[in-house]
C-alpha cells in the first residue's frame, strides 16, 4: 500500500534576529538542492510532500511552521510581509539562498508573498487557496463562504476569534468531509491519515491563534501586487478540487505575469502527495533557468 508520506529525517528550530524561533523539518540529502515548503492550513512541519520525491530528485526539502503554529514562536498580529521577513532571516541563517518555494493550500499566499518580497525564488502553488475576497469572485462563491469572506472584511478581529475556536478534529473533518473519492484514497490510507492527524495535532499545540491569524489573512484582500511578480510561478490544481479556488486558479494565474497553470486529472486537493515528483521537477527547472 502506498504510504504517500514519510516522517521527517531531521527536525530543528532556528532562532531569528528578534529572538523568536521558526521550527522546521527536512527530507532528502543534507547537501541537496534546497526547496522550502510552506504547508497548508493548521498543519505543521511534520507532513511533507509525496513520499520519496525529495530523495529521488536530490532535493533538501525544508518545511517551516508559520509563527504560532507547531513549534514556531507566536507573533500576534503578524502580516504576510512579516512572514516574508522571517523566511528571509531563516534562509540567511541556514544557508538556503533565494530558495525555490512550494506553497500548499492556505500556505500558498504566504509563499507568494515571500516570492514577491524576494525572500524566495520561483514558486509552485499547489492546491492554492485563492484570493476569495477579490471582486472577480463576488458573485460565484457559495453562500457559506461568501458569508465568511464578508465577516473577515467587516470584523477581522471577530472573525479571528471565530476561527480560533477550531481544532484538529474540526480541521480533519473539513479536509476529509468534502473530498472526492480520489482524494479519500490518499487521506484514508492509514499511514497518511496518521501523519496528517499528527501534523494537525502539532499545528494546534499552542492553541488556535496561529491558524486563526493565517485564515483571516488568507481570506481577506491580499496586500501585495500580483503584477509585481518577476520570478516564475506554477499553479497546480487537481481537476476534481472544488475547495481551494472557484475556478481552479484560472483567474489567479491570469493575474500573475508569466504564470503557468497545470490541472491534473483524476485527483483533487491531494495532488501534492500524488504528483510531488512532477511538481518538484518543474520547480527545479524554473530555478535552474
Amino acid at each position: 500500500m502506498d504510504t504517500y508520506v514519510t516522517a521527517p529525517e531531521r527536525l530543528g528550530e532556528t532562532v531569528l534576529t528578534d529572538g523568536r524561533t521558526l521550527a522546521w523539518a527536512e527530507w532528502g540529502p543534507r547537501d541537496g538542492v534546497p526547496v522550502l515548503l510552506v504547508p497548508g492550513a493548521a498543519t505543521s512541519r511534520l507532513l511533507g510532500i509525496g513520499a520519496g520525491a525529495a530523495e529521488a530528485l536530490g532535493v533538501r526539502l525544508v518545511c517551516v511552521d508559520r509563527p504560532g503554529l507547531g513549534a514556531s514562536s507566536p507573533a500576534p498580529g503578524r502580516t504576510f510581509a512579516d512572514f516574508a521577513d522571517d523566511v528571509a532571516d531563516l534562509a540567511r541563517r541556514r544557508g538556503l539562498g533565494r530558495v525555490p518555494v512550494v506553497g500548499n493550500s492556505q500556505g500558498a499566499p504566504f509563499a507568494l508573498a515571500c516570492t514577491i518580497a524576494g525572500a524566495t525564488g520561483p514558486a509552485a502553488l499547489v492546491s492554492a487557496a485563492d484570493e476569495v475576497a477579490h471582486p472577480a469572485f463576488a458573485d460565484v462563491l457559495p453562500d457559506d463562504l461568501r458569508s465568511l469572506v464578508e465577516r473577515v472584511a467587516a470584523d477581522p478581529r471577530g472573525a479571528e476569534e471565530l476561527f480560533r475556536g477550531l481544532g484538529p478534529e474540526a480541521m480533519w473533518s473539513m479536509v476529509a468531509g468534502g473530498a472526492p473519492e480520489s482524494d479519500l484514497a490518499v487521506y484514508r490510507s492509514p499511514a497518511f491519515e496518521a501523519a496528517y492527524l499528527a501534523a494537525l495535532g502539532e499545528g494546534f499545540a499552542r492553541g488556535g491563534d496561529g491558524y486563526a491569524r493565517d485564515t483571516v489573512l488568507a481570506m481577506g484582500r491580499w496586500p501585495f501586487d500580483l503584477a509585481a511578480v518577476t520570478a516564475p510561478v506554477d499553479l497546480w490544481y487537481g481537476a476534481q478540487d472544488t475547495v481551494h479556488s472557484p475556478d481552479n486558479g484560472a483567474t489567479l494565474a491570469s493575474r500573475i505575469p508569466g504564470a503557468e497553470r497545470h490541472v491534473v486529472p483524476g485527483v483533487g486537493g491531494a495532488v501534492l502527495w500524488t504528483h510531488a515528483e512532477r511538481i518538484l521537477s518543474v520547480l527545479l527547472e524554473r530555478a535552474a533557468s
